[in-house]
């Protein structure tokens, strides 16, 4: 059945045609622009189940180096997940993690980047959701139970539209964790100094 003509551009979605029939977009007189985006998502588990996590104990092995590299790897593969995405050159790739060892949360932060005619936010998006899914598959026979809650784009710079930014409550008191799987406790403020409340927390490697 054929779709009412014009309601694509009534709606904004560029994504679909005059006919309402979805197509990719084609950026062909789009200039390439440095674009950068920025996204999340959250990993909840039982504190014993982060410990395993952090200590490197797991059945599977290094959890957050293997999920690392699955963000990694599908922030790259994108193109071939969502269909209407297009196939981008990335020239940067971050997957990053802190914890909440108290509550058992496990933060994944992942920054995409490239000089190209449309956005990374999907890859940011994809890279997040797909570190997440490896964390969880990684943890299962451990706890069954593992969450995987907020993914979300926090975010992005460059093209048409600019820059734009969530806006963030606080973040909750974390450790942050490097590639080797050593931790760092943040520094603790000092005397008749308050901690600043910051609404966003600096990536780390």
């Amino acid at each position: 059945m054929p779709r009412r003509a014009g309601t694509a551009g009534r709606r904004g979605l560029t994504h679909l045609s005059p006919r309402g029939d979805a197509r990719m977009v084609d950026v062909s007189a789009k200039p390439e622009t440095v674009r950068e985006a920025v996204a999340s998502a959250i990993v909840r588990m039982s504190p014993k189940t982060l410990e395993i996590v952090r200590a490197g104990n797991a059945p599977k092995g290094d959890v957050l180096g293997v999920a690392r590299t699955a963000g990694i790897l599908a922030a790259k593969r994108t193109h071939e997940l969502i269909p209407l995405c297009h196939p981008l050159r990335l020239t940067g790739i971050d997957v990053t993690f802190s914890d909440d060892s108290r509550r058992g949360v496990l933060t994944i932060e992942t920054r995409v980047r490239t000089v190209d005619k449309t956005g990374v936010e999907m890859e940011a998006l994809t890279a997040a959701s797909v570190a997440a899914l490896t964390i969880y598959d990684m943890v299962k026979a451990v706890e069954k139970g593992v969450t995987i809650e907020r993914v979300a784009l926090l975010e992005k710079s460059g093209g048409k539209s600019g820059p734009w930014k969530r806006a963030q409550t606080p973040a909750p008191r974390s450790v942050r964790i490097d590639q080797s799987g050593r931790t760092t406790e943040p520094r603790a403020p000092r005397a008749g100094h308050p901690r600043r409340k910051s609404a966003s927390r600096t990536p780390f490697q």
